[in-house]
């Protein structure tokens, strides 16, 4: 028999960025906030400090700030005619789990959407016509444009330092900032980072071809800076340990550096960790939420935890696997088309060039998870599809990002893969390679979605969630395109040999890619298409907001953090406002 707890305002499932976000602008408000964490505590002391803090056999082979896949994994397959298997060891994407998740051990790059992005639907339509969405294509508006959301990017970047160039204030654009982004109110809080030898040379190469070359937005913070809250954080020491690891400076931005200080002082926010959520349970007519089961994994006793509003903040896979075990909202079927939970699940295709030169040094051991420089030129529609046969894009970057000993072990092609002639490249061209990737936007499809695995179970035998996903169409012109482009910047940039990857055949699980999944409990206009309202409020439950990546329709040619930051302070705005009248908000 589970033990039923006080009741308290909110219960925020999951305590990552957006668990943490919520966490303090609600207890900031006065109310009382319940944080449900599945995995441990943990803060940058002591837990990410030196010298352990890079051990990159621990961290980045093993996966120590990782989910654990003995008590919960997903199954996979690529379409419906395969038997989906469950992924045992983490690949392609690293869901985090801990508190802070995926925010502890993310790189730092923190972008805001284009314009497009948010109307691609209506602006393609307006611009091509319905011939260039192609066929099973289930891309749609988000519900919400630039212009709102602008002053909650504003928040989360002076929230969390972010280190930049504009290159659009109130209209005007910038030298050295990103001329195709949408117009911002100010200026980024902090300059942005050093430039590297490799982001030198891609950038004179990006402007002979007449692209617009400018320094990757980021969350390693250039200077010391103290946030609106007053929150303190150090300046990046280019270590190269960003990525999969903790910041043993404070450098860089995460919940425990930036939002989480703030909620604790308030006296407003409990956190539970170790909270293992099964469920919400709803009232009789499953039209209000009224409690949260979780299993207190410290004693395998279980506890009810009742509120007022209940936000799923966890990972996008989680946030949709708990709707689907709750019943909330109806589930997608991909053969009539019908139910809204698991619908529009996307990702990101990655296409990149590796450069290898004989008379040139790069030191790849110092970076920084966002050191980098970019350009647009080839993102969104920035450029004249016409003809191309794809819609969409990618931001394209040269990265130095820190080449740690165990993983970066490239060599020219030809190279025997292993022996006396493999060690010699790996020695000779460890300091003599970078690579330019093109981070391309992946559209959602009728055949890529989310729903639970008819066979497989998790610790406490719920069933395990179910990815069925397959690159489109328009995902693999995009990379031919793109491939191209990669081309012309190497030869202008002229190493002895280069080798392009393109998109794969068919989406594999196995290697790494991106942790930039996205979907399955999408935003929209429409209760048909959407399972939350513009301000990621259930449709079908009001007094449930599901916050996150989750929440949108397609994705886009960036990595989603600066997105899902800003979604979750606007969404804050809107829990206040169900909290002050319940209802639907819409």
């Amino acid at each position: 028999m589970a033990k039923r707890l006080k009741p308290v305002d909110v219960v925020l499932v999951g305590v990552g960025w957006t668990g943490g976000i919520l966490a303090k602008e609600l207890a900031q408000a006065g109310y009382r906030v319940v944080g449900l964490e599945r995995g441990h505590y943990r803060d940058t002391i002591p837990d990410f400090q030196l010298p352990w803090i890079h051990d990159e056999l621990r961290y980045a082979v093993r996966y120590e700030l990782m989910q654990d896949l003995s008590r919960e994994t997903i199954t996979f397959r690529n379409n419906r005619n395969q038997t989906a298997r469950p992924m045992r060891v983490l690949g392609s994407f690293l869901p985090g789990e801990g508190l802070g998740g995926a925010g502890v051990h993310w790189n730092g790059v923190t972008w805001r959407f284009l314009p497009y992005d948010f109307e691609m639907r209506t602006k393609t339509l307006e611009r091509y016509g319905p011939s260039a969405i192609p066929e099973g294509s289930t891309i749609q508006d988000w519900g919400i444009t630039y212009e709102e959301l602008e002053p909650y990017y504003d928040k989360f970047e002076y929230t969390c330092g972010i280190a930049g160039k504009a290159g659009n204030l109130k209209g005007v654009i910038q030298p050295g900032g990103n001329p195709f982004e949408g117009p911002r109110n100010r200026e980024y809080p902090n300059p942005p980072m050093k430039t590297s030898y490799a982001g030198h040379l891609f950038r004179q190469a990006a402007q002979e071809l007449g692209y617009h070359p400018f320094p990757q937005p980021s969350a390693n913070v250039t200077q010391p800076y103290t946030n609106p809250d007053g929150v303190q954080l150090g300046a990046c020491v280019y270590c190269g340990y960003c990525e999969r690891f903790g910041c043993e400076v404070n450098a860089k931005a995460s919940p425990q550096t930036t939002v989480l200080p703030v909620a604790f002082r308030t006296g407003n926010f409990e956190l539970r960790t170790e909270a293992y959520v099964t469920r919400i349970n709803l009232s009789p007519d499953k039209r209000q939420a009224v409690s949260v089961s979780y299993v207190d994994l410290k004693t395998g006793e279980e506890y009810e935890q009742p509120a007022e509003v209940i936000c799923l903040t966890s990972y996008v896979l989680n946030n949709v696997r708990l709707l689907l075990l709750s019943g909330i909202g109806k589930p997608y079927d991909p053969v009539t088309g019908q139910g809204v939970v698991g619908r529009n699940y996307a990702y990101q295709a990655f296409t990149s060039v590796v450069l290898f030169f004989e008379d040139k040094v790069f030191n790849p051991f110092m970076g920084a998870g966002a050191l980098g420089v970019s350009i647009d030129d080839f993102n969104g529609d920035n450029f004249d599809h016409g003809g191309l046969g794809f819609i969409g894009g990618g931001n394209i970057a040269c990265s130095t990002t820190g080449a740690r000993p165990i993983q970066s072990l490239r060599v020219p092609p030809g190279t025997p893969r292993w022996g006396a002639e493999w060690k010699k490249a790996v020695a000779r061209y460890y300091q003599r390679n970078f690579s330019i990737g093109f981070q391309g936007g992946v559209l959602s499809y009728r055949t890529n979605y989310l729903d639970l695995d008819p066979t497989y179970k998790d610790a406490f035998g719920l069933p395990l969630l179910r990815m069925t996903f397959d690159w489109g169409p328009n995902e693999h012109r995009a990379s031919q395109f793109a491939a191209q482009v990669l081309e012309r910047i190497a030869r202008a940039i002229g190493p002895k040999t280069y080798v392009i990857n393109r998109l794969s055949e068919h989406y594999s699980i196995v290697p790494y890619q991106s942790t930039h999944n996205t979907g399955g409990a999408v935003m929209g206009s429409d209760p048909s298409t959407s399972v939350v309202n513009k301000y990621l409020q259930s449709w079908d439950v009001p007094n449930v907001f599901v916050v996150g990546a989750s929440a949108f329709p397609q994705n886009a040619g960036y990595n989603p953090t600066g997105t899902v930051g800003a979604l979750a302070f606007w969404a804050a705005d809107a829990v206040k406002r169900y909290l002050q009248r319940p209802g639907p908000l819409v």
